[in-house]
């Protein structure tokens, strides 16, 4: 691969902290040269409600897109982690042995295939995290369209006295890739769902990757959807296995507001029905008793049929007996094919798993010498 050297020295796009101090390692850290090292704010480990996890001067409340809102999720944790298991004990021998200490090059970002990009911000975040002194600078924001053979943003060195920014580039790429094209993916089909399911809103689920809770619903947001819960502790969900061990819906909805009253807690409550006979025996519950219900989730009401279509005739059934004295929320064979027939039919939230847990990546590339990718991307109709 050639390098082209880069004689840009302005100063970040994004304004960082400049306290951070330089220490003297003690072993390899994701595969830098000894001389580019530097103690990096994000290092400390920040437990989040989202917004404390910001990069400093990056603030989300500058976001198009904020993310959401967690009481423990560690996202910068989950930034070294990536980065760590990439590099493990001996950091990225082939830089290492490849690529001169002091290189400055600049790095472009290639869309390889039409889509919604997201995660912008949280790429700033991982090359923050390997180099403070890289520039990013986006002709995109989060949650706009690109298109294949776009460059879309690009990334350089910018400091003379600060070493190893070609390392530190090629070493941040996998990472900040792997972020952006799952983000990315996510957000696509997203937006595709949000704007067939009109005017029904689209949901995602807790379907989503192991750790990677936050990102996945951060990039649903991106794509135009809205969030469900974010997991078991900010809103009481009850599904069939809690129906089936209370002994019955009724038990189960009496049941959460004992718990609700007994603790003085408001939150969210929503109740899975999956038959007209349990829709009417939620609102029978719901007519005899004050209750904390908010929301009732329709499972399955969606008939698929031989011809490939599907038959919503119960969920229109059920959605009438409610009359918007609760949230309604369908879930179940919700496709790209079906969620626009299922958003006719007057219910307020469409749940699809599907959004995070089979998401296909968006191709997206960063590379050095962009005119001889474009070619091989041209060749293999990729670009």
């Amino acid at each position: 691969m050639a390098f082209a050297a880069s004689s840009s020295s302005s100063s970040l796009s994004f304004p960082l902290q400049k306290s951070c101090k330089p220490y003297r390692p003690t072993g390899i850290l994701y595969g830098l040269p000894y001389t580019s090292r530097l103690r990096s704010p994000i290092r400390q480990i920040i437990r989040m409600s989202a917004t404390q996890a910001e990069r400093p001067g990056l603030s989300f409340e500058s976001l198009p897109i904020k993310p959401p809102s967690h009481p423990t999720y560690d996202l910068a944790g989950v930034i070294k982690s990536a980065l760590a298991e990439d590099a493990g004990d001996r950091g990225d021998v082939t830089c290492l042995a490849t690529i001169p200490p002091n290189m400055e090059v600049e790095a472009h970002f290639l869309a390889k295939e039409n889509g919604i990009v997201a995660g912008i911000a949280l790429a700033e975040m991982v090359f923050y995290e390997v180099d403070p002194t890289l520039k990013v600078e986006w002709s995109q924001k989060d949650g706009d369209s690109i298109h294949k053979g776009l460059q879309f943003g690009k990334v350089y060195g910018n400091s003379d006295s600060y070493a190893g920014r070609a390392h530190s580039i090629v070493i941040a790429e996998r990472v900040v890739l792997n972020f952006m094209q799952r983000m990315s993916g996510v957000a696509t089909l997203t937006r595709a769902m949000a704007d067939l399911a009109n005017p029904a809103c689209i949901l995602e689920t807790r379907k989503t990757a192991p750790g990677l809770r936050l990102v996945d619903k951060w990039a649903v947001l991106i794509g135009g959807g809205k969030n469900h819960r974010m997991g078991l502790f900010d809103m009481v969900m009850i599904k069939d296995n809690h129906i089936s061990i209370a002994g019955g819906i009724t038990n189960a909805l009496e049941s959460v507001d004992l718990y609700l009253q007994q603790r003085n807690l408001q939150m969210e409550v929503e109740v899975e029905t999956r038959t007209i006979e349990e829709v009417n025996q939620v609102l029978d519950y719901a007519s005899r008793t004050k209750t904390s219900l908010t929301r009732i989730m329709l499972d399955n009401m969606v008939v698929p049929l031989s011809n490939c279509d599907v038959d919503v005739s119960m969920l229109e059934q059920a959605v009438n007996l409610i009359k918007q004295r609760f949230e309604t929320e369908a879930s179940g064979n919700v496709t790209l094919e079906t969620v626009h027939k299922i958003g006719q039919t007057g219910v307020d939230y469409i749940s699809s798993g599907a959004l995070t847990h089979s998401v296909k990546a968006l191709d997206i590339s960063l590379k050095i010498d962009t005119e001889l990718a474009l070619q091989v991307g041209r060749r293999t109709k990729r670009a």
